[in-house]
């Protein structure tokens, strides 16, 4: 059985950072996992922010993230992150990262903004950001 557990949320003002991080029990992430980062804000549907290759040589962003948020991924410490600069209130939601273990560990060809396409789940971190 695997568990996804996030951690590094809080509350903090516009403007702060965060770093979130995601860690891996049962299975380790350095075996062709792909990782992606997931938000949902209250009474709004899940946003696809971010997924990094098993690697780490490769990373996808969407417009969310771009130009303030950077997924990173340290295998030896079977841990990914999600750097968040430059918070804004509408950065407030719940963050999930999510993993599946595939074929080479690539984002090439994946579904990797579709949360339906990930196999196991976090419980979720709170990020808030007040004005």
């Amino acid at each position: 059985q695997v568990q996804l557990v996030e951690s590094g949320g809080g509350l903090v003002q516009a403007g702060a950072s965060l770093r979130l991080s995601c860690s891996a029990s049962g299975r380790a992430f350095n075996m062709y996992a792909v990782v992606g980062w997931f938000r949902r804000a209250p009474e709004k549907e899940r946003e696809c922010v971010a997924a990094v290759s098993w690697s780490g040589g490769t990373a996808n962003y969407t417009d969310i993230a771009k130009s303030r948020f950077t997924i990173s991924r340290d295998n030896a410490r079977g841990t990914v992150y999600l750097q968040m600069n430059s918070l804004r209130p509408e950065d407030t939601a719940v963050y999930y990262c999510a993993a599946r273990w595939q074929g080479d560990g690539s984002l090439s060809g994946t579904s990797w903004c579709d949360g339906y396409w990930y196999d196991w789940w976090g419980q979720g971190t709170q990020v808030t950001v007040s004005s």
